[in-house]
């Protein structure tokens, strides 16, 4: 076991899937001499070569279509769009022919792929580099969506992304790379090396893709929440002193209903947190999941807490940002009611 952050503990992802899995390849734009932009690739072109990682022209449509042809061939691609903000102008290869490549060959086909994504604001990336477009993807049938929140759940759950045949979209919360972040961005960060969950074992293990996590056992309230809002929401809970349960998604779709529905049933209250904006964002799914499920439980309404409906603003970051004065304040009205 090694104290990793979240990209060296994607990078060993990768790493032990170019070793163990020879058609496995990654590309994308500066993902092979430059390492990335976030140098999550930093040096497996030097260890794999220039034909198993390699960059690719500033072509989104261009990288995940050709992916699409190599996986139909046998091959696993895991490609990188550099920002999630950037993944526009391949939507139409995701939804249209890697989502829906297995249905429409009757399952002659699959589309094992795995689109890595840097998600998310609190970088002072402005409204083209701090987007949170999950829920333009949890829509998609075909495709699975996940989202790591530390560097243990990131390296098992980007294999089992790797080696699953079904096409992922891997999210990756930028502001969470070097260390957890709870939203005080007025604070010293905290490095990984200071969390459990920083403990990384070296060679292959899985997570796997279909399942929550509890990351706070509580009583009086759950809390439905993934990526960097996880530790916003405890950071909350702890300020308030609220005994809120914290349950980590990690897999947005398929989603890991049960765990929901038992922490829910146990506390009869329900907080939803995410930095995406809030109509028609993934938090309005789970609202509903948790209303159609846990109606006769529920003892308040259920409160959600996400970003605004605009773009991302760069003066205003943390405005924006859903801090844990927010979620607390939303903790308190459903304990309220």
């Amino acid at each position: 076991m090694a104290a990793m952050t979240m990209i060296q503990a994607l990078r060993s992802a990768m790493d032990v899937m170019l070793e163990r899995d020879p058609n496995v390849v990654i590309y994308g734009q500066d993902v092979g001499y430059f390492g990335g932009v976030f140098r999550c690739t930093e040096g497996l072109q030097a260890k794999y070569g220039r034909t198993r990682v390699f960059d690719a022209p500033i072509s989104e449509g261009g990288i995940v279509g050709s992916a699409i042809g190599m996986a139909a061939y046998g091959l696993r691609p895991v490609v990188e769009m550099q920002f999630a903000d950037y993944f526009y102008p391949a939507y139409d290869q995701i939804v249209s022919e890697a989502a829906r490549l297995r249905h429409r060959s009757a399952g002659d086909f699959t589309a094992p792929i795995t689109i890595r994504m840097p998600t998310g604001g609190g970088i002072y990336g402005g409204q083209t580099h701090s987007q949170s477009p999950e829920a333009l993807f949890t829509h998609v049938c075909g495709l699975r969506t996940v989202i790591p929140s530390n560097p243990y759940d990131a390296k098992g759950l980007l294999i089992a992304s790797i080696e699953c045949d079904d096409p992922v979209i891997f999210f990756e919360p930028k502001r969470l790379y070097n260390g957890p972040f709870d939203g005080h961005h007025d604070r010293p960060m905290v490095p990984w090396s200071e969390r459990p969950s920083s403990e990384v074992p070296q060679g292959h293990y899985t997570v796997p893709l279909e399942s929550a996590a509890v990351f706070r056992a509580g009583s009086e309230v759950t809390v439905l929440t993934y990526g960097s809002m996880v530790y916003v929401s405890d950071a909350a809970a702890r300020e308030s002193g609220i005994d809120a349960e914290i349950i980590d998604l990690r897999s947005l779709w398929p989603l890991d209903l049960p765990t929901v529905i038992e922490s829910v049933k146990k506390t009869r209250r329900c907080v939803i947190v995410h930095e995406a904006t809030r109509t028609s964002g993934f938090g309005a799914e789970l609202t509903a999941l948790v209303q159609e499920r846990c109606f006769y439980y529920l003892e308040a309404p259920i409160e959600r807490v996400t970003g605004w409906d605009t773009p991302y603003p760069h003066a205003l970051e943390w405005q924006y940002f859903p801090g844990p004065a927010r979620v607390a304040t939303a903790m308190r009205r459903a304990l309220e009611e």
